[in-house]
């Protein structure tokens, strides 16, 4: 059969994006600003990149010969990539829960959006912020709520003690810290 009339196997989008699955019947808890990230990247891509690129494959296709047609050939594999990222944005996007921290400022527990600081008994101090799946950045100091020290930090306190199981054996953390954002218009530092 010809190669122009298979179909390339996507696979599981969240597998070949590299990013994490959702926990079976879990809900996709995420922030306000998550949110608004994750839907103003879908709509750059359907409403500026989808068509440029689609207009780069019209004119390269009117060109003749796609076999060896660079352009071409490329610009069928980031359409491909272009919408394999909005249809794994549009599932996310539609099972999301947003969920804004601001509602928790001033308590001293640890719930999704929270801002702690905990101290391990080496005396290391780290600071983490618990975010959805989808928008949690590691280098930021993010954390997805799934992650295992969001799952030991959840629902405590500030100056409980609290055992993180880690690759390394069990480590003892002491919670410092909770902080949350303030609420939109309060004026107040988060």
């Amino acid at each position: 059969m010809s190669k122009a009339f298979t179909k390339e196997t996507d696979g599981d989008d969240d597998d070949e994006l590299g990013l994490p699955a959702l926990p079976s019947g879990a809900r996709n808890y995420m922030t306000p600003g998550g949110y608004a990230r994750l839907r103003a990247e879908l709509f750059t891509l359907i409403d500026d990149e989808r068509p440029k690129v689609v207009e780069i494959v019209h004119w390269a296709a009117s060109n003749g010969d796609r076999s060896e047609n660079g352009d071409y050939l490329y610009g069928k594999k980031r359409l491909r990539e272009i919408d394999r990222r909005i249809r794994f944005l549009t599932k996310r996007l539609e099972i999301a829960e947003v969920v804004d921290p601001a509602v928790h400022h001033g308590s001293d527990q640890v719930f999704f959006g929270a801002t702690v600081t905990y101290a391990e008994a080496s005396g290391t101090e780290r600071t983490v912020t618990i975010l959805g799946i989808d928008e949690a950045d590691s280098l930021q100091g993010q954390v997805s709520w799934v992650s295992p020290i969001a799952r030991t930090l959840l629902k405590s306190r500030e100056g409980d003690e609290l055992k993180l199981v880690t690759p390394a054996g069990v480590l003892d953390i002491e919670v410092l810290q909770v902080r949350y954002p303030a609420p939109a218009g309060s004026g107040l530092a988060g």
